[in-house]
């Protein structure tokens, strides 16, 4: 998928390796949404040998692993909403196969594994802007899984190398491992077409407006535009290589989308943005937050204008406050004092605005007035973790 890298199952168990260490989340406490017992018309596919069997032991330790992962997001109208649209698009029986986990990391990115382990990252949901636009995530997710292309690709592995030794360097494979095996399990392109083709299918089915799998695509493409030019780079949109080198966000996969989109449009419009946004709003500061903390200005910058196609709201306006406040090069705090007061005169009522404002004014130099902000933000949160330092910059003392 558009780097919604749905490298396999192996590359989901390396990623499982990696994710069980980064990025803080809440407390491990209710299994990740579980799938009742498969229907006999969709029962998961079996390992065919001893080899497979290896393979499969491999992913169902990854899968315990990340199971008990503080990276895993809990949250059960999150984990409700995220598996509804999956059974949505892909149907309710064969949705009875999937194990779904939501990651919270930052970057672009959703697996399936062929033992019907799904992962969807939080940074995918962040870009992501309707349910439409996931629903083509999952249902390309879900057809590398029905068609057994992990499967294909290890049997054809297998018959080069030495199966059960490529296996035994998995769990301590780590990160660097992950980039390795997934580029050894890199689906064709033919696959990609497939998945790519059979998800808009199942869109289409499903009532969505099929021509927002290819938006998926292009904003992905645009945000690689803009990270260059942030960073006076050449765009990596068209090249192999890193998180995407199994999944290049390709101007040819585009306009395969878009004709298979003009083909079968699906419903026209039906895109179920309300919804969407909806489902996402507890979390989404958290996951804005992640982002900023990529430091990469041109993506966050891109990111931020796009989810504003629609108008500003304070939320927005607070996050690119944060985003020029943390970056911070001539006329950045300036232009983050303006964005938190136009959130503050949007209605917008988080305590985190003044608690941006009164900083940045304070590197401004106009101390009274950061002052003023940063009592203000103790005042609207009492019990705030940061309140010692922040009653210290106020000049409130311990």
């Amino acid at each position: 998928m558009a780097r919604l890298e749905t490298r396999g199952r192996l590359a989901a168990a390396m990623a499982m390796l990696a994710l069980a260490q980064p990025a803080a989340a809440e407390p491990p406490a209710v299994p990740p949404t579980p799938a009742p017992a498969a229907t006999a018309e969709y029962q998961l596919y079996q390992p065919q040998d001893a080899d497979e069997r290896g393979l499969w032991m491999t992913v169902d330790e990854a899968e315990r692993s990340l199971r008990n992962s503080p990276s895993v997001i809990r949250d059960p109208a999150l984990n409700a909403y995220v598996r509804g649209v999956l059974c949505k698009t892909v149907g309710a029986d064969r949705c009875r196969n999937v194990r779904l986990y939501i990651v919270r990391t930052p970057q672009f990115n959703a697996t399936m594994a062929p033992n019907g382990m799904m992962e969807v990252w939080s940074g995918l949901l962040l870009r992501t802007q309707n349910e439409a636009q996931l629903a083509a995530v999952l249902g390309h997710e879900y057809t590398h899984f029905e068609k057994r292309h992990t499967v294909k690709l290890f049997r054809d592995i297998k018959a080069k190398t030495d199966a059960a030794s490529f296996l035994s360097l998995i769990p301590y494979a780590g990160i660097a491992g992950l980039a390795m095996v997934s580029s050894v399990f890199g689906f064709s392109r033919d696959m990609e077409r497939e998945a790519d083709t059979g998800g808009l299918a199942k869109m289409a089915d499903a009532g969505y407006d099929t021509r927002e799998a290819a938006t998926v695509w292009e904003r992905l493409r645009e945000e690689m535009d803009a990270t260059a030019v942030a960073r006076n780079t050449k765009s990596r949109k068209d090249k192999n290589g890193g998180l995407f080198a199994t999944h290049p966000p390709s101007a040819e996969r585009v306009e395969n989308l878009r004709a298979a989109a003009a083909a079968n449009p699906g419903v026209a419009g039906a895109n179920d943005a309300e919804a969407y946004r909806h489902a996402l709003a507890p979390l989404w500061p958290a996951f804005v937050d992640d982002q900023l903390k990529l430091n990469d200005f041109g993506a966050s910058e891109y990111l931020l204008t796009s989810l504003a196609s629609a108008g500003w709201t304070p939320a927005l306006l607070y996050a690119r406050g944060e985003l020029y406040r943390r970056r911070a090069l001539p006329g950045d705090l300036e232009k983050a004092v303006g964005f938190y007061g136009e959130a503050v005169a949007a209605g917008g009522t988080m305590p985190e605005l003044w608690r941006g404002r009164g900083m940045a004014l304070q590197k401004l130099g106009q101390a009274d007035a950061g002052r003023a902000d940063l009592r203000e933000y103790l005042r609207r949160a009492p019990s705030a973790p940061d309140k010692p330092m922040i009653a210290m910059l106020a000049g409130e003392g311990s």
